[in-house]
């Protein structure tokens, strides 16, 4: 897993983008891959810890498989 900056996150849709240097031009990250009970949200410039898989998601070249929050 690696470090990665949220650049952008919508709550309404339930996905966003984050950074690292592994990931350029952005990693696509659905809220499901968001660890934690209930509703879960990210916020642009929050630090979290990324797993990433390479794949076509909505033009991005990389999607998120697990984002865990404060580790």
């Amino acid at each position: 897993m690696i470090l990665a900056t949220v650049r952008e996150w919508d709550d309404e849709e339930g996905w966003g983008v984050l950074d690292s240097p592994e990931t350029p031009g952005g990693c696509w990250a659905h809220l499901s891959a968001v660890e934690g009970e209930g509703f879960r949200s990210l916020a642009a410039g929050e630090k979290v810890t990324l797993e990433w898989e390479a794949a076509e998601q909505d033009g991005f070249q990389y999607r998120a498989v697990r984002v865990v929050v404060g580790d």
